[in-house]
């Protein structure tokens, strides 16, 4: 039968399959992924390798560590944190980012760990992002990172997958936040919820690569596992551009000419009559600013319908995974030219790594944002994941150029956080309130969304010895759909590696239920 490419992409690094054995939607397989990285959360994977009996990583050149998201930290506890990744890293010849090089996401796909037709794997929910690069991106948590290490490999159930055609080309002023943030809102009832989205249509070729990492970096809030572009002429260009960067770095192994003349001579994509469980159509001519929120992706209202109510802004973000590349920091840049940070704002800026910043700098998009009053930070997630200076305070409003606005992860769960593109959010920190820098009017393109009867195949499946018929204990049901990693475990101990399991279950649910720890034990 055919496949999506998200199926021949997991088939051909799939493990121990049985002869004849075709990867469809549903299977579990062993998978070996080309590189899994972790961050500041290596310093938990590191506990947990070593409980599973191993002593040194199988195979140094998969992971990839890069330290971002605590990075403001200079704590004597937190660097010392840091040194023990980096002594682990130097012990297991691990490539090791330190602190300041840059957001992991953005450091894989600029220094040549992410190639088309591969899986790659991280630790951290916005893998997905890797996709932009006709990979197949996807998280893994922090155990399954660990026996990554020790054996190379892991398990993952293959997702259905869902066809997203893309047409026409997006207005001036209208961006990939914006269609991403218009998907979100459009397709907020689970359409493509633990799903493969697979992005197609005449309307990719008009997206630049930093759209498409925007784009594939936020499948992950609209609730799939995957977000895969199609390889063209855009990704060879990007990926021959950083080919000939790491050269000059004297990286001469890692992504090179040939490895891209082979990309381009049969680039990974899906079979021509390949199965998919649903499809969605989106016009791009149609797609106009967007900001959604409070506290969800899932609402969204055009930025044009908060001009007469004058929502304000008490804080401005434009840094993270999502939207830290140099475009986005020259659309702000662009905005606030000549401008100024509204009086009882304060706006804050971080690249998504130290290279973008340099180039910011030397493109004076850097003065630009420091001059209009923005707080500049070093590349880093910072109040992305709720760490550092600028979070938000009870009862404040923020503007966010980030991927995620859910309830307390941007600091208090009595504060309202919205997102939007990087424009609309430079253009609100200067009025002072919810704007966009231009009046672009229209509701958004209409919902059109089809879904597949499921087509049923017989096969025999082998069991493997050992494996439990069942599982029995006690159950606790939460009235809550698609609970998000913030509510289970908040970011006040996400990155903390000193707490025991019963101190750590003292914390458990309370960004979900502040009264959680009175219901349950």
């Amino acid at each position: 039968m055919p496949q999506t490419v998200t199926e021949k992409i997991i088939q051909a690094h799939a493990v121990d399959l049985e002869p004849g054995h075709e990867v469809r939607a549903g299977d579990m397989v062993t998978v070996r992924p080309f590189h899994v990285m972790t961050h500041d959360n290596t310093g938990a994977v590191i506990p947990k390798f070593r409980a599973i009996g191993a002593e040194r990583v199988a195979h140094p050149e998969q992971p990839v560590f890069a330290l971002d998201h605590n990075v403001q930290d200079t704590s004597e506890a937190n660097l010392g944190k840091y040194d023990r990744i980096r002594e682990f890293a130097e012990t297991n010849g691990v490539v090791f980012h330190p602190a300041g090089a840059g957001i992991g996401h953005q450091l894989m796909v600029d220094n040549g760990f992410v190639h088309p037709g591969t899986l790659v794997v991280a630790s951290d929910s916005h893998s997905n992002m890797y996709g932009a690069l006709a990979a197949v991106g996807t998280p893994v948590v922090r155990t399954d990172a660990a026996a990554i290490w020790a054996t190379g490999t892991t398990w993952w159930q293959v997702p259905r997958t869902v066809k997203v055609i893309l047409d026409g080309e997006l207005q001036p002023g209208v961006t990939g936040k914006d269609v991403i943030l218009t998907l979100c809102a459009l397709y907020n009832s689970g359409e493509v919820l633990n799903a493969a989205v697979e992005f197609h249509g005449e309307g990719v070729r008009f997206l630049s690569m930093a759209e498409r990492m925007t784009i594939a970096n936020m499948t992950t809030e609209w609730g799939a596992l995957v977000g895969w572009f199609p390889y063209d002429g855009a990704t060879e260009a990007f990926l021959r551009r950083r080919a000939s960067h790491l050269a000059r770095l004297g990286i001469t192994d890692r992504l090179t000419e040939a490895h891209i003349d082979g990309f381009s001579a049969d680039p990974p994509r899906p079979d021509e009559d390949a199965i998919y469980a649903a499809e969605i159509r989106c016009d791009l001519s149609r797609v106009v600013p967007f900001v959604t929120g409070p506290d969800t992706v899932g609402v969204a209202r055009p930025v044009s319908a908060f001009a007469d109510e004058e929502l304000q802004v008490d804080k401005a973000y434009l840094l993270s995974c999502v939207n830290g590349r140099l475009d986005d920091l020259a659309e702000a840049a662009e905005v606030l030219e000549d401008l100024e940070i509204a009086d009882g704002v304060e706006m804050y800026v971080a690249a998504a790594s130290a290279e973008i910043q340099a180039e910011a700098e030397a493109q004076g998009i850097w003065e630009t944002l420091e001059a209009a009053g923005a707080t500049m930070l070093p590349p880093g997630c910072g109040a992305c994941i709720g760490l550092g200076v600028g979070l938000l305070e009870d009862g404040e409003v923020g503007i966010s150029a980030t991927n995620r606005n859910f309830k307390g992860r941007m600091g208090s769960r009595e504060a309202q956080a919205f997102l939007a593109s990087p424009a609309v959010v430079a253009a609100s920190a200067a009025a002072g309130f919810v704007t966009g820098p231009e009046t672009i009017d229209g509701r958004g393109p209409e919902r059109e969304y089809i879904e597949r009867e499921a087509v049923a195949e017989s096969r025999t499946v082998s069991i493997r010895e050992g494996f439990p018929d069942g599982a029995t204990g006690r159950a606790l049901w939460l009235p809550a759909d698609n609970l998000n990693t913030d509510g289970i475990y908040g970011k006040d101990v996400t990155y903390r590696d000193d707490l025991t399991p019963e101190q750590m279950a003292q914390y458990a649910m309370l960004n979900y239920d502040p009264e959680f720890q009175a219901i349950a034990a």
